[in-house]
């Protein structure tokens, strides 16, 4: 869960443009759309979600490795080290 309220408010946002692609992927379904746009649909929304989720997780290890390392000061260099590393394997 986001922590701040910066963060909670920007991924709340993430995830009502999500519901919303996939209400209008539902729509294309319902209409009988052509298989290309429907899976461009699916693919933005696959994206939309990694996204979110990437969002997330970077919260949460931030918050988790700030606690566990205190004031360290390589710490913050650590965690932008995995963040990129969890963002990749997201991709």
């Amino acid at each position: 869960m986001p922590h701040s309220p910066e963060e909670k408010k920007r991924v709340l946002t993430r995830v009502r443009k999500v519901r919303g692609q996939l209400d209008a992927l539902e729509r294309a379904l319902e209409e009988g759309a052509d298989c290309g746009p429907v899976l461009q649909q699916l693919a933005a929304i696959r994206g939309a979600i990694n996204g979110v989720m990437a969002g997330v997780l970077e919260s949460h290890l931030r918050e988790e490795f700030t606690q566990a390392a205190g004031a360290a000061e390589n710490a913050s260099g650590s965690i932008d080290d995995v963040v990129t590393l969890v963002r990749t394997y997201l991709r």
